[in-house]
């Protein structure tokens, strides 16, 4: 049976509280699971040390026995030393899209034209000043 470690809501409207279980990947979220190994409180502050509780010892042997651990409790696992979380990398999500990069493409174009011209009337109001003064 393949198995998860995942996350299940309680908690009433606009006040979740979850618990850490391990469950069969086919049941639903908040439904039938296998055993409760955690509870995390996203109420509690960051540095609270409520508000991620695990049972390191069960979660082991789930984690031996072939559970995979959702993405978020990975991040839970991780912070107590328990599993590594890979680093990930997405360059492309900081590029803005097809539409923002014309408008800068034009805007950079506007801004070399214009600065094009300007250096192009400098040069004509200096060859004026030039000549005369030649003469």
């Amino acid at each position: 049976m393949a198995t998860k470690i995942r996350l299940a809501r309680g908690g009433s409207k606009k006040r979740p509280h979850y618990s850490i279980v391990v469950a069969d990947i086919r049941a639903p979220r908040d439904g039938r699971f296998i055993e409760k190994v955690g509870i995390y409180n996203p109420l509690l502050p960051k540095d609270s040390e409520n508000r991620v509780i695990l049972k390191e010892d069960r979660i082991k042997h789930w984690l031996d026995n072939g559970a995979k651990p959702t993405d978020r409790v990975l991040r839970f696992l991780d912070a107590a030393g328990m599993a590594t979380r890979p680093t990930r990398n997405n360059p492309n999500k900081a590029k803005p899209g097809a539409k923002a990069q014309e408008r800068l493409e034009e805007q950079r174009m506007k801004e070399e034209e214009a600065a094009a011209a300007a250096a192009e009337a400098a040069a004509e109001a200096a060859a004026p000043a030039e000549e005369a003064s030649a003469e």
